[in-house]
């Protein structure tokens, strides 16, 4: 396919994706979307206890390597509901309120779901108020915010809104952006990484070692099933798929080049599995970067510094406003499956 008509049907795939609320630990939707298309590929999948969704494409030789796309996204979890209505919300995942801004919310009931609106309070206001520091210099935090419902406490426990519910950005405010090559949205991490891993089903085929396709969950709170997962599965190695951050720290530019790490927050990456990686872009001409970054981690890092695999790697995606309203260049998603398409064939 050309690179527009690639680029239109990842945006078209990641849309589809980022309208699926799956804050961690709560990520009902998205599992019944990934069922769906795994289903109409034909390809052989399940859900694990630790509610990860997982794609096997068995090999015609020995030995298995994963390849992961956490499902979950970051979000808010209730703490307390207030007599006139309002919910006190806490942070789930790297969330910050000045992030997502006042506006429309979501909370995923357990029978059904409600909108609300984060607010900081108003702005003509004195000293004699809280909200006056928020417009001197102090950052907005979620022990200073609320969420405005504007109903009664028997009408959200009707609705299974109760300590533990979890929040996340409005639907309506999900909406992707386009920016010629570019994709705008929130939850880009790491609906941008699902979307990768759905291309690889469908284009992937009798592969030498068996490969599964790993959509992990609660990866936001802790990695939690990529290690369920990499504990139970002997794996010779695991690639995780993630965004990753632009910064001035970091010798990163915003473009088609995917970035492939060495080293994050929890350690170095294996440089055999990425000398492979390597290879695998220069046969498909693919432009790639190193990187080396802190403060991040991901599904691969985490496993190896547990003892779980004996090599990770994380190949990534250059992103603005991470874990905010994200923009990445489609053109390194794309390059993404292209290079692991090309690492996968030469198993």
């Amino acid at each position: 396919m050309a690179n527009t008509e690639i680029y239109d049907s990842l945006y078209h795939t990641i849309a589809e994706l980022v309208m699926c609320h799956s804050p961690s630990g709560a990520e009902r939707e998205i599992n019944e979307y990934l069922f769906d298309r795994l289903t109409a590929l034909g390809i052989e999948h399940w859900q694990d206890d630790a509610d990860n969704i997982v794609a096997c494409l068995r090999g015609s030789g020995e030995g298995a390597i994963a390849i992961t796309a956490h499902k979950d996204e970051i979000g808010g979890i209730v703490k307390a509901i207030q007599p006139d209505g309002r919910v006190s919300v806490r942070r789930l995942g790297g969330s910050f309120p000045w992030v997502y801004g006042e506006g429309v919310v979501d909370f995923l009931g357990d029978h059904e779901t409600l909108s609300g609106i984060l607010s900081f309070g108003s702005r003509h206001v004195s000293h004699e108020s809280g909200q006056k520091l928020q417009q001197e210099g102090t950052a907005v935090t979620w022990e200073t915010a609320w969420v405005e419902t504007k109903r009664s406490p028997t009408e959200l426990a009707e609705a299974g809104v109760r300590p533990g519910t979890r929040m996340v950005v409005g639907k309506h405010r999900k909406q992707p952006c386009r920016l010629g090559d570019y994709i705008a949205s929130y939850t880009l991490d790491n609906k941008a990484s699902v979307a990768i891993l759905l291309a690889l089903a469908e284009w992937l085929d009798a592969p030498g070692k068996t490969i599964y396709l790993v959509f992990s969950a609660k990866e936001e709170v802790g990695a939690v099933g990529a290690l369920y997962f990499s504990h139970r599965q002997r794996l010779d190695a695991l690639i995780a798929l993630e965004i990753c951050p632009l910064s001035e720290e970091y010798p990163i530019e915003a473009s088609a080049a995917p970035v492939l790490l060495s080293q994050d927050k929890y350690g170095i990456y294996d440089e055999d599995l990425n000398q492979q990686l390597w290879q695998a872009a220069q046969a498909r001409q693919c432009p790639v970067q190193p990187a080396v970054i802190s403060g991040f981690g991901s599904d691969a890092s985490i496993a190896m510094t547990f003892g779980h695999v004996p090599r990770a790697a994380c190949l990534s995606f250059p992103t603005h406003n991470t874990h905010g309203f994200e923009i990445a260049h489609l053109g390194a998603i794309a390059h993404c499956i292209e290079i692991l398409e090309q690492y996968c064939n030469d198993l």
